[in-house]
C-alpha cells in the first residue's frame, strides 16, 4: 500500500492509463465514433432499414458495447485518484452519453436514443484539439452572447414600433402588427432584402433612407462585431486553457510508488555515506612524539620543567 492507496488499484491505474493514453486506442475510439455517425446516416433511408434491419441494429450494439469498455478503461485508468476523472468535464459528457443508452426510459423512446447517439458525434472533440477549443470557445462565450441577445431584442423591438407606426398603413404586410414588424427586420439584419425594402419605403417618404441606414448601421455592423470580438475573446481563453492542460506542473503529475521508493532508497544511502565520510574528518589523528609517546604527555615533563627554571 501506497499512501493508502493498494497496490493493486495502482498497478490497474497504471495498466490502464498506458493502454487509454496509445495512439492506437484513441484511434480506434474515433473511428467507432465516426462509424456511429455513419450509422445515423444510413438510418434515415427507409429502404436500406428495412433490408439490412438485423445488421445496423447488430451494428448499434456494438457501437454500444465498445464505448462501454472504453468508458470502464478510462475509469480504471484513475483508479489511482477517481477525483480527477470527475473534474474533467468530457468525462462526464462521455459518461453520461454512455449511461444514457442503458436507461430504460430513453431506450424505449426512439427519437430520445437517436438525439443521444447523435450526442455521441460531439465526442470527437475529445480527440481533435482545434475543435475542442472551438466548443469550449463557444460554451464561454454564451454569457456575452445572452448580453447580445438581449440588446438585439430590445433594438428589434424599438425599430418594429417606429416602423410600425411609420410603414403599417402602407405596407401592412411587412409592418401590419409587431410580429411582422420583428420578422421583417429579422430578416433585413442579414442584408437580405435590403434594397426592396429601402425602394419600398422611398416611395412612402423620403425620410425613410434614415430609418433603414441607422439600423443596418446598428443591428448588421455593430452588433455584428460586438459578437464577433465576443467570441474572439472567448476564444483565446480556450487557447490558453488547453495550453495550461498540455502543459500540467510536475507537482500535480502523479508519482509512480516504485520509482519513490527507490529515490528514498538512494537519498538514505547518500545520507549515510555522507555521516561516515562527516565522522571520519570530524576525528583528527593521534599524534605521536618522535620518541613514540604520545604528544600531549611528552609536552607535560617540559611544561614542568620550565615552570621549575622560572621559579624564584
Amino acid at each position: 500500500m501506497t499512501d493508502g492507496i493498494p497496490t493493486t488499484r495502482l498497478s490497474l491505474a497504471r495498466r490502464c492509463r498506458a493502454l487509454t493514453e496509445a495512439r492506437w486506442f484513441a484511434v480506434t475510439v474515433f473511428t467507432l465514433i465516426l462509424a456511429n455517425a455513419a450509422l445515423l446516416g444510413i438510418e434515415t433511408y427507409t429502404g436500406v432499414v428495412d433490408d439490412w434491419q438485423r445488421w445496423l441494429r447488430l451494428a448499434e450494439h456494438t457501437c454500444v458495447a465498445a464505448f462501454t469498455v472504453e468508458i470502464l478503461l478510462r475509469l480504471a485508468a484513475h483508479a489511482d485518484r477517481p477525483k480527477d476523472f470527475f473534474r474533467d468535464p468530457w468525462n462526464l459528457f462521455d459518461l453520461a452519453v454512455v449511461l444514457s443508452a442503458f436507461l430504460p426510459v430513453v431506450r424505449e423512446n426512439t427519437t430520445v436514443l437517436r438525439l443521444l447517439r447523435l450526442a455521441r458525434v460531439l465526442r470527437t472533440a475529445r480527440f481533435l484539439p482545434q475543435l475542442r477549443i472551438v466548443l469550449v470557445a463557444v460554451g464561454r462565450s454564451l454569457p456575452g452572447t445572452l448580453s447580445f441577445l438581449l440588446v438585439g431584442a430590445l433594438l428589434l423591438y424599438v425599430y418594429a414600433m417606429v416602423g410600425w407606426v411609420f410603414f403599417a398603413r402602407h405596407d401592412p404586410e411587412h409592418y401590419g402588427s409587431i410580429g411582422r414588424a420583428v420578422l421583417t427586420l429579422f430578416l433585413l439584419m442579414t442584408l437580405d432584402g435590403i434594397g426592396d425594402a429601402v425602394r419600398a419605403g422611398l416611395e412612402i417618404s423620403r425620410w425613410s433612407i434614415v430609418y433603414y441606414a441607422s439600423y443596418v448601421l446598428l443591428a448588421s455592423f455593430v452588433l455584428v462585431n460586438v459578437l464577433i470580438g465576443v467570441v474572439i475573446t472567448s476564444l483565446d481563453e480556450a487557447r490558453d486553457m488547453e495550453k495550461a492542460e498540455e502543459s500540467p506542473s510536475a507537482a500535480a503529475r502523479p508519482v509512480d510508488g516504485g520509482s519513490l521508493h527507490e529515490r528514498i532508497a538512494t537519498a538514505r544511502r547518500a545520507l549515510d555515506d555522507l555521516d561516515e565520510e562527516l565522522a571520519r574528518t570530524a576525528s583528527p589523528p593521534h599524534l605521536t612524539t618522535p620518541g613514540g609517546a604520545p604528544a600531549a604527555d611528552a609536552a607535560l615533563p617540559q611544561a614542568g620543567t620550565l615552570s621549575a627554571a622560572q621559579a624564584p
